[in-house]
């Protein structure tokens, strides 16, 4: 996707928005125009786009996060868009498991209540728009703080990790759900031919703009290398960070414990 060119001082910060640069305050409405756009087919271009792969891959991030059945507890999943963690989340705990979604979408958090109806859970999944950078909820006030196929969209990623860990209970665990780097070269070349190629004439057939899905492939290929995000999560203040490739690294799974 083609950002409008935004003049900018030469020292001002910036932040990537697909393989181009853009000012840093101007990149949050650029991707906010993004999911505006897909929100309604964001589902099924999931599906598509992963081959159905998707579903398996938010099971097992969602296995990690270990939802109390014994006790209250909070989840916090930002960037959540339609639900689809919260929603798996309320199906493994009890009553007291409530989940709530953030995003900066209105649109997408309108799919996402109407879903949350539709599944019965209304009383146990909650949305609020805001900020990934700016939360707004008290220090230490959830157990699990969850973030999938989201945070290479924030342009401030250490701020974001740093409100992670502001938000979490002492104890308290961050997952993140990311495409990541293949690490087997056949997968690897079939994979970039399969994303530069089919996936954006895939948006175009299913939401009638490539652009969108342009954008989210380009924008996979500059998130960090797993080990430097790793790195990043622990110098946002997180304990024991880690991370798990799935699918021969098209994805891993980040973890690290606010102790």
């Amino acid at each position: 996707m083609s950002a409008t060119p935004v003049s900018r001082p030469k020292d001002e910060e910036s932040a990537s928005f697909g393989f181009e640069r853009v000012p840093v305050g101007a990149k949050q409405a650029l991707v906010d125009d993004v999911f505006h756009k897909v929100a309604d087919r964001y589902d099924l271009m999931n599906d598509l786009m992963s081959a159905g792969l998707h579903r398996e891959w938010k099971n097992v991030f969602v296995a990690m996060a270990h939802p109390s059945r014994s006790r209250p507890w909070r989840h916090i999943d930002v960037a959540g868009g339609t639900g689809d963690i919260s929603f798996r989340i309320a199906e493994q705990g009890l009553r007291d498991a409530h989940s709530t979604v953030v995003d900066i979408n209105a649109d997408m958090l309108a799919v996402c209540r109407r879903r949350a109806k539709e599944f019965g859970y209304e009383d146990r999944v909650e949305t609020v728009e805001a900020n990934a950078e700016e939360l707004p909820f008290p220090d230490a006030s959830f157990d699990v703080y969850t973030i999938a196929f989201g945070i290479r969209n924030v342009p401030r990623i250490p701020k974001a990790l740093r409100e992670a860990r502001r938000v979490l209970k002492k104890g308290g665990r961050f997952l993140c759900l990311e495409f990541s780097q293949v690490d087997l070269p056949l997968v690897e070349r079939i994979y970039d031919q399969f994303s530069f190629r089919i996936v954006p004439k895939l948006g175009e057939v299913v939401t009638g703009d490539a652009h969108p899905y342009r954008y989210l492939v380009e924008s996979i290929r500059k998130f960090p290398k797993a080990e430097e995000f790793r790195d990043m999560i622990t110098q946002a203040g997180f304990r024991r960070a880690s991370f798990e490739r799935l699918t021969g690294g098209v994805v891993a799974i980040h973890s690290g414990w606010n102790l």
